[in-house]
């Protein structure tokens, strides 16, 4: 096995904090590209190399990165999680409706957070990557993202 190749950086100081909230509309059981709504939000800060994270705070919602390119990806996997969390299984919380805790164990499985690193103020993404913002109830809803960038502002000098 060989070494990993390791690339260092200074980050330029001071470095900053940022933190907002994006509020995202859904339909039902969809999906919402917010890779340009996060990139304005970076863009706006002026920010330059760092760390972006966003946090869904709903408990039937979800974020994930996945392929832009192929519009079947997606699709395929939220059919993917149908069957890894059937509707129709023998679920005990049902209070709320048959898609409730299907939708559950869907976000514990995709996540409901990403740390993503920023590089020269953009998101450093693979070039078929995006951030979506899964909906896994049979309404649509708007969903809150808490976002939280640490790093640096676009144009500081780097530190001595």
């Amino acid at each position: 096995m060989s070494e990993p190749h390791v690339t260092t950086t200074t980050l330029a100081t001071p470095t900053v904090q940022a933190t907002a909230r994006l509020t995202v509309a859904t339909r039902p059981r969809a999906r919402v590209d917010v890779t340009a709504a996060l990139d304005r939000w970076l863009a706006g800060l002026g920010a330059g190399d760092g760390l972006l994270t966003v946090f869904v705070r709903h408990t039937s919602a979800s974020l994930t990165v996945q392929e832009n390119a192929s519009p079947e990806v997606v699709p395929d996997l939220l059919d993917a999680l149908d069957r890894l969390a059937p509707r129709d299984a023998p679920w005990r919380h049902d209070l709320e409706g048959d898609d409730d805790m299907p939708a559950h164990v869907k976000s514990t499985l995709t996540g409901v957070s990403l740390a993503v690193p920023v590089r020269d103020g953009r998101m450093d993404l693979g070039t078929w990557q995006a951030v979506w913002l899964l909906e896994h109830r049979d309404s649509a809803h708007r969903r809150s993202l808490a976002l939280h960038f640490i790093g640096t502002r676009a144009g500081d000098a780097p530190a001595p």
